[in-house]
């Protein structure tokens, strides 16, 4: 893909991260994407969260397929490994670096053309192995790079830009990431940055495979009167289960909420996930409330954002599963990873 290079010219009292960087060394190019589009947005959240937690840009792999949504990882941590697949095929290459060096951090960015159509079984089968890695689906309702044809997200009864109406029914990524057994799911607002940014900080932290679906506008295609996915309609109708605070394990957090209206969630690093909640009986440990809850809304037309679900995936993450090495198969000596002719011989005879 294609972007054009920003100068890298910063003001000299722009904050620094633990590391000494400032936000702009984790930009990347210009965007191409149509002005006020939902996607330019989550490039910013992204940005700001791994600037946050200050994060080695090296450290970082960002992955796409194909869509509006697929060149978003052009646009951030221009000093990060990247790899831009086919369509649908994301996971499958980020569960072949996942296993090749467990040790980065890893952003899979889709839409939900390329993960809920073509893509859906690479998709549930990521869930299923519990690749740890943090999935973006920018959810617009529609392909924009084709104009504009409905995606298997659109609501029933919502309206193209020319009038036409869906009938079919959608495919909700959330319930289905709570169905197939995911650790982590979340959903955000691409005009929601405050809450978007400690939700991505929290999914890069998880142990094993995190979700979060994030409703984008289209602004060409989908953000019009009659659409369900539009500016307008999601800023009515999206209804947050909770806020959250994502803290780093060298920070102190600080709770400033009356007593019985928080929880804090630990996560396997030392960090911890500081959730005010504003439904009071709402559970996200919980996954079959969970499911139950996020079902209710939608029948109501509302969109629940936050940390929807979240409980420990380290126990069947895919690298503890396969007990795999816990050196990165890169700094693994040759003669390790070949043990040569005789070896494979024996190993070849238990097979006959």
């Amino acid at each position: 893909m294609t972007s054009i290079t920003k100068p890298k010219i910063a003001h000299p009292s722009l904050p620094r991260n633990e590391l000494g960087l400032t936000r702009r060394e984790y930009e990347g190019g210009m965007s191409t994407l149509c002005a006020g589009c939902g996607h330019d947005s989550i490039t910013a959240a992204i940005v700001e969260a791994c600037w946050g937690m200050s994060l080695k840009p090296e450290q970082l792999v960002k992955l796409s397929g194909i869509g509006c949504s697929s060149k978003t990882t052009a646009y951030f941590v221009s000093g990060a490994h990247g790899f831009n697949s086919v369509h649908g095929r994301m996971p499958s290459i980020a569960s072949g670096a996942n296993a090749a060096n467990r040790e980065l951090y890893y952003i899979g960015v889709s839409g939900d053309g390329d993960s809920l159509s073509i893509g859906l079984g690479q998709l549930a089968h990521a869930i299923r192995r519990n690749v740890n890695m943090l999935y973006l689906i920018e959810n617009n309702g529609v392909y924009g790079l084709t104009k504009g044809q409905f995606s298997a997200s659109a609501d029933i009864g919502t309206k193209s830009k020319k009038g036409e109406a869906n009938q079919q029914p959608p495919i909700d990524p959330v319930l289905l990431a709570l169905t197939l057994g995911a650790s982590f799911v979340g959903r955000g607002f691409s005009g929601d940055k405050r809450q978007l940014v400690p939700l991505i900080q929290a999914g890069l932290s998880h142990p094993g495979f995190a979700i979060i679906d994030v409703l984008s506008p289209c602004v060409t295609f989908n953000d019009h009167e009659g659409s369900t996915k539009s500016y307008a309609f999601t800023r009515e109708h999206y209804h947050a289960a909770m806020e959250a605070d994502f803290v780093p394990p060298s920070r102190e957090i600080a709770v400033d909420y009356e007593e019985g209206s928080s929880t804090v969630v630990a996560m396997h690093d030392g960090s911890r996930v500081h959730l005010r909640k504003l439904d009071p009986d709402y559970d996200p440990s919980d996954r079959a409330e969970a499911y139950s809850y996020i079902d209710s809304k939608l029948k109501h037309g509302e969109y629940v954002t936050g940390l929807i679900h979240v409980s420990d995936g380290s126990g069947n993450e895919m690298h503890a599963v396969n007990k795999t090495s816990a050196t990165p198969l890169n700094r693994i000596p040759y003669p390790k990873l070949s043990p040569g002719a005789g070896t494979l011989a024996k190993l070849m005879d238990r097979y006959r």
